[in-house]
Parts: structure tokens; sequence; C-alpha cells
């Protein structure tokens, strides 16, 4: 399956998205009333469509009303966004990001241990 790249959302997308994680599911009827923005029913239509389209969101039928749920958790978008700056800035390289995000202070050194201890007790988990 081709995945979206995250990066190309626009912010009403990003917006509408974050929306529907928080609340776990909603109709066009509770998105334009959660964003509270002045926008025509039909604009966040088009919008769930299409974030439906691009494969974040699924939909189901509750009495002819359309209600949508995230298709993808935020963490499994977050991933394809740092794989993209990864890809983009670090050659590839998942190293060359870390290094460059505790370099930038970004990360510091327990996060750093706390993130390594993560990492091998998954891999301890795959075995």
């Amino acid at each position: 399956m081709e995945f979206h790249d995250p990066s190309e959302l626009g912010e009403l997308e990003r917006a509408v998205l974050t929306l529907v994680w928080r609340l776990g599911s909603a109709t066009a009827e509770t998105v334009r009333e959660e964003l509270g923005r002045p926008l025509k029913d039909s604009t966040i239509r088009t919008v769930l469509r299409r974030l439906e389209e691009k494969g974040y969101l699924a939909h189901e039928v509750d009495a002819r009303t359309f209600v949508y749920k995230p298709a993808e958790l935020p963490g499994q978008v977050a991933g394809r966004a740092v794989q993209r700056i990864v890809d983009w800035f670090c050659g590839g390289s998942m190293e060359a990001l870390l290094v460059g995000m505790v370099d930038s202070e970004l990360i510091d050194e327990a996060e750093l241990k706390r993130l390594a201890a993560r990492v091998a007790a998954k891999k301890g988990a795959r075995k």
C-alpha cells in the first residue's frame, strides 16, 4: 500500500486530523463545531473525504451520517514524517538524525538512554 506523505497535508487537513484523533470519531458537523472556524459544511466534508482518500481516516455510516475514525495512529503518521526528514536531510541515516538532535539539544542524554532502553526492550520482545 502506498502511503501519503504527511508533510504535504495542509494546515486545515492537519487541524481536522488532529481533532479526529483527539475525539476518536467525529461527524462533519462535530468537526465544524469543534474547529471553531467559520467554515462551510461542504468545506469540512471535502477535507474529511480527502483525508480518507489519502488513507488517514475511514468512515462508517450511522443512520445515513458518515462517522469518521482514524485509519492510522498519530505515531504511524509521525514515523512516516520523520522518515521523510531523515531521507531529505540525513541521507537516510537515522543515526545522523539522532546525533543532530543531541547536538542541537533537542534530546538530552537521559532521554536518549531511555529511548535506547525502549529500543532494546522492543528488540528483545521480537526474538
